[in-house]
C-alpha cells in the first residue's frame, strides 16, 4: 500500500528536497516507521519518547490524527497524509 505524503519545507532537508514522498503503513506508527527507514532522522522530527511531538500537526486526508486515534490513527490506500510544523508568534 502507498501512501502520498506532504512534506513541509522544513523537514525537506531530510527528504532530499522533496516537497512529496511515498511511504508504507496501515497506521500512523508504521507510516512513520517506514518514512525514517527510507529518510534517517525525519522520525526524531516527528516523535519524541513515543508519541507525537506536540508541535508537530499531522493530516489524514484533512482530518487532524489527534482526533483519529493519534500514532493508531488507520491509514488505507489511497489516503494523503499531511506533515504540518504548528505555527505561533504574537
Amino acid at each position: 500500500m502507498s501512501i502520498d505524503v506532504r512534506i513541509p519545507t522544513i523537514l525537506r532537508p531530510f527528504t532530499k528536497d522533496q516537497k512529496a514522498v511515498v511511504a508504507n503503513g496501515t497506521s500512523l506508527t508504521l507510516l512513520i516507521t517506514d518514512l525514517d527507514s527510507q529518510f534517517p532522522g525525519i522520525g526524531d522530527r516527528l516523535l519524541e519518547s513515543g508519541a507525537l511531538r506536540r508541535f508537530i500537526n499531522i493530516y489524514i486526508n484533512d482530518e487532524d490524527v489527534r482526533f483519529l486515534g493519534g500514532l493508531d490513527a488507520q491509514i488505507k490506500d489511497g489516503d494523503s497524509v499531511t506533515i504540518l510544523p504548528a505555527v505561533a508568534g504574537g
